[in-house]
């Protein structure tokens, strides 16, 4: 079964929104890409008071300066295409009040025809948190428990309640509904995650480190879901935050996901692992404008067919 492939869309400086998100999207969509995606940043914390991803020392890209709204973004998307799905890669859910966020989603997909895939996560940035965050970084997970119970309610039939920590939904109607029940993906970055991802979503979001690290994070998760007595399959789609340079990639230890557009393709079908069938290629930040992701976008698409993944 061919591999599915996914883009992500131009949220980044260098890129004009009105113009360049619907012109990407459709190109995307015509070259054959399934989903298009977003990621969010809310800020560019200067100087840094913690390190990318919570890694000490490590900085902060350039290209994190400026981010577009992800559901600003994916709408753009929608209104420009009619097949892809529209999906969040992620959304940081402490970022977010609960039911706005269950609305907005709800109302895309019905905008969309039921394309949306939401991809949440809990984000690691305390300056993020401290600008934005509707609860302390510590009770990260109890939010997108929450965001969830709040999209199971929203999404669901009327009347709506619902009572939590953040959240009182007195009985109501609450549309629209979604055109069709919005698949939920979710990381697994830890034993705690990964069990709320085998009782609560329908999905995984990987980031591409490695084949192997891949594949074991895999098979855990897959031995964890027959431990808990899952029976549907867990979707997955790979997040593979390329970096593309015209020319071969020489170096010994040469990073996944690194160098021209066929080292980047050989990388895709080393984590062409069974049941990982899709992969949300970010080819935003090697491009330096709509133009040139458009043309890399279709070598990268072109090369992947051509090998038969």
């Amino acid at each position: 079964m061919a591999i599915r492939l996914g883009l992500g869309l131009p949220q980044m400086k260098q890129y004009d929104l009105g113009r360049d998100v619907p012109a990407v999207a459709r190109t995307a969509e015509e070259i054959g890409f399934e989903s298009l995606w977003v990621f969010e940043r809310v800020l560019f914390p200067e100087p840094a008071t913690q390190g990318l991803y919570g890694v000490p020392g490590l900085p902060w890209p350039d290209s994190y300066r400026s981010v577009a709204d992800p559901l600003v973004t994916l709408t753009l998307a929608a209104a420009a295409t009619g097949r892809a799905r529209l999906g969040t890669s992620v959304l940081v859910a402490p970022l977010h009040v609960p039911f706005q966020l269950a609305r907005s989603l709800a109302s895309l997909d019905a905008a969309s025809g039921g394309r949306v895939v939401a991809g949440l996560g809990t984000g690691w940035s305390h300056d993020e948190y401290a600008a934005a965050g509707v609860a302390p970084f510590e009770k990260r997970g109890r939010v997108l428990d929450e965001l969830l119970d709040v999209c199971a309610a929203v999404w669901g039939p009327d009347p709506v309640a619902y009572q939590g920590e953040l959240t009182t939904i007195a009985p109501a109607v609450v549309g629209p509904k979604p055109a069709r029940p919005i698949p939920v993906y979710l990381p697994a970055s830890s034993p705690k995650s990964a069990r709320r991802l085998v009782d609560r979503a329908d999905g995984w979001l990987p980031a591409a480190q490695g084949a192997a690290q891949l594949g074991e994070q895999w098979a855990r998760l897959q031995d964890l879901a027959a431990e808990r007595g899952r029976t549907r399959p867990i979707e997955v789609c790979v997040r593979v935050n390329a970096q593309h340079g015209p020319k071969p990639f020489e170096g010994a230890e040469r990073p996944p996901f690194t160098g021209s557009a066929a080292q980047i393709v050989d990388d895709l079908a080393a984590h062409a692992l069974d049941g990982i069938e899709e992969f949300l290629l970010d080819l935003q930040g090697s491009a330096r404008d709509a133009e040139e992701l458009k043309d890399l976008a279709a070598e990268v698409y072109g090369l992947v067919r051509a090998a038969g993944l």
